[in-house]
């Protein structure tokens, strides 16, 4: 496990995010390469339920307003 798979773990238990929220986090994150089809699909999938469905939009818009040297997170969402 790397470095920052282990901070970003922390920062999901420490934050309590939800189940949508920490897989947005995944395919929104840093790292050099693009989310797996599989999580987009489950992030689509997750956008039925009216609940999840505002935790992934909230995460989005989070990601959204990010900039600097997290460039990356608006990239990919």
């Amino acid at each position: 496990m790397t470095t920052s798979a282990l901070r970003r773990q922390v920062k999901n238990i420490v934050h309590n995010y939800s189940e949508a929220e920490i897989k947005v986090r995944e395919a929104t994150s840093n790292d050099p390469w693009g989310p797996s089809s599989s999580l987009m699909s489950e992030i689509a999938d997750l956008t039925f339920n009216v609940v999840a469905f505002a935790e992934v939009m909230g995460m989005v818009w989070k990601r959204l307003n990010d900039s600097g040297k997290n460039w990356r997170h608006v990239y990919k969402v």
